[in-house]
């Protein structure tokens, strides 16, 4: 009986994409023996619209449908030659695939197989050129004299990996073609098993690059850490004597937190993206369930010893930085202090200046108001001359001098009331204000 499907709720608009992310970049099948070669490249932001033109025109070339506009991985065979093709955050990986191998070790790749410059002109700058082989073990033995035909003099590291289903080698060297060499042997891959083992090599050769362009930054900042390092401890010991002017001293602080914090911008994206490289190129490495092979070291062993230290300077000269931005942090704000408690004294000072010329004043201040008063009663004296002097010239018996003196004290006590109050009414109107 056919059941009808429940009804569900609207989607998430993000929902399908999310739910085909973990199918997005599936290993490739790789029947022994074959042949690949791997190329990562820096590119720009500017540049993946050229990126994926130039993928296209190669599709065209083969009359195969060329990926949609905005993907960001795309697999197709062209002829006898598989292409597959990733675009990561920073860089872009191509890895190209044909059956069979060659009589000589690495001497006929895919890339033979690609048109004539089309591989030179991918937009971006290489960072990573890896051939790689997988052949069988059944047919012959691998011993030193086998190994030299493939890295020639170098080192080579290797070990069994898949759970003993086959071997893995490397020199991680670059070769004068300008690629490095994978060799994978064939004990009892699967052909799906077969293609992660390729891929969990080139993913370790790319991830390692990519961590190791910390690098070259750290040591140019390792340097200039420790000039900023001994600047840092004479101004901390400048501070501490309290010698010199504050305001200088602030003023170097300051220079010095804008360097430091110049060299925290310039490098921090590069030590993080390190930090997360290297570890996926750990991850990598424990899913090759790699075992050690008498007389060669491991992957995972070489990786310890050389991959591993330089990655440490990177976390190292980045906490260094973010220790000196602390540290000059610090000092920056305990010389604020400084400065804001001496600016304080100073504002203090100030105060107290103003505070006594403000009693000065008022004291002067109360020196002209008596004057004012006596000036006052003497006009007032002289207007009441005036009118004495006319009623008497109208006949009436009076003195204008007695009327005069008579008046001085009243007009006195009534100038008096009056300038106090006007006083007591402004000190009520400040207060108020206050």
């Amino acid at each position: 009986m056919n059941q009808v499907p429940p009804m569900l709720a609207p989607e998430h608009p993000q929902r399908l994409a999310l739910a085909n992310e973990i199918h997005a970049r599936p290993s490739e099948t790789l029947e022994t023996p074959c042949r690949a070669t791997y190329v990562a490249m820096l590119v720009e932001h500017r540049d993946r619209d050229r990126e994926l033109s130039h993928l296209t025109d190669l599709c065209e070339r083969f009359s195969v449908e060329s990926p949609a506009p905005g993907s960001t991985h795309f697999s197709a065979r062209m002829g006898s030659l598989k292409i597959k093709w990733e675009r990561h955050g920073e860089f872009s990986g191509y890895t190209f695939v044909a059956a069979g191998i060659s009589a000589e070790p690495f001497s006929e790749p895919p890339t033979f197989l690609l048109p004539s410059g089309w591989l030179a002109k991918i937009p971006g700058h290489t960072l990573i050129a890896a051939h790689a082989k997988i052949i069988s073990s059944s047919p012959m033995t691998v011993d030193s004299a086998f190994l030299a035909r493939h890295f020639g003099e170098n080192q080579v590291i290797g070990g069994d990996v898949g759970g003993s289903a086959g071997e893995a080698y490397s020199d991680f060297q670059i070769h004068p073609d300008g690629f490095s060499r994978f060799l994978l042997v064939d004990s009892g891959f699967t052909p799906r098993q077969a293609g992660r083992m390729m891929q969990r090599l080139f993913e370790i050769e790319a991830y390692r690059m990519m961590a190791l362009l910390a690098l070259p930054i750290a040591r140019r900042q390792s340097i200039h850490m420790v000039e900023i390092e001994v600047a840092l401890s004479a101004l901390t010991a400048e501070l501490a004597s309290g010698s010199g002017d504050d305001e200088d001293l602030l003023q170097k602080v300051t220079r010095l937190a804008a360097e430091v914090e110049s060299g925290l911008a310039n490098s921090q994206f590069r030590f993080g993206a390190c930090a997360a490289y290297a570890e996926l190129v750990h991850t990598r490495i424990a899913e090759l369930r790699e075992r050690r092979l008498p007389g060669i070291q491991p992957i995972g062993e070489f990786m310890a010893r050389r991959f591993t230290p330089a990655v440490a300077t990177c976390a190292t000269v980045s906490q260094r930085l973010l220790g000196a931005s602390e540290r000059v942090a610090r000092a920056s704000a305990l010389l604020s202090t400084r400065v804001d408690i001496a600016r304080e004294r100073q504002n203090q000072a100030l105060l107290g200046s103003m505070d006594r010329r403000a009693k000065a004043q008022l004291r002067l201040q109360e020196t002209i108001e008596g004057l004012s008063v006596a000036a006052i009663v003497y006009y007032a004296a002289g207007l009441v001359g005036y009118v004495a002097k006319a009623f008497k010239s109208r006949g009436f018996a009076i003195e204008p001098d007695f009327i005069v003196g008579s008046a001085i004290p009243l007009m006195m006590l009534v100038v008096l009331v009056v300038t106090r109050r006007a006083r007591r009414k402004v000190r009520d109107d400040v207060r108020e204000q206050d």
